[in-house]
């Protein structure tokens, strides 16, 4: 593996674990994905093409093995686990709150089909262009803003169901 190359690969791996992390839903998945992708990328580091963008090919190669482990799989992940949501500390209620709006939105994209969670993810959190991230999906751009924005309308539509449902226990 050539130095430019691994140097590229440690500059990626904040971005990639974030992408990873919202891919899988977990802390620990995501390492395991992360280390995947990267054990893919060094061996095979001989088809990365000068020129073109190295992120781009390290966020395909992560969703390319997510994507085969799903299928692995063959069921969906049950929800997971609470990490330490504690009420009874000495937490500020605001941080309280806001921990539980994360974990909504966490478990609302979470039910979002594989592809529109990754066009989400891809454009919103980490950035790219629509170009950028139909380059990573192997699809067309169009393909892409059709899969962001059903994203955006299922997502929304599942956080204002928990809101309602919330408010009306109150």
């Amino acid at each position: 593996m050539s130095a430019s190359v691994s140097d590229q690969l440690i500059a990626v791996l904040p971005r990639l674990r974030r992408f990873a992390r919202g891919l899988t839903g977990t802390a620990a998945e995501a390492d395991d994905l992360v280390q995947a992708a990267c054990e893919r990328a060094i061996t095979r580091a001989h088809q990365f093409q000068e020129g073109t963008r190295f992120d781009s090919w390290m966020f395909r190669i992560c969703q390319t093995i997510w994507i085969d482990q799903i299928r692995s799989r063959n069921i969906r992940k049950e929800a997971h686990e609470d990490e330490g949501l504690n009420v009874g500390t000495d937490e500020s209620m605001r941080r309280v709150e806001a921990r539980i709006a994360l974990r909504e939105v966490q478990a609302a994209l979470a039910t979002l089909p594989a592809e529109q969670r990754a066009a989400l993810l891809l454009v919103t959190v980490d950035g790219l262009s629509y170009k950028e991230a139909a380059d990573v999906a192997e699809v067309p751009v169009g393909t892409i803003m059709s899969r962001l924005a059903r994203a955006r309308v299922a997502l929304q539509a599942k956080l204002e169901a928990g809101g309602h449902a919330r408010r009306s226990e109150g």
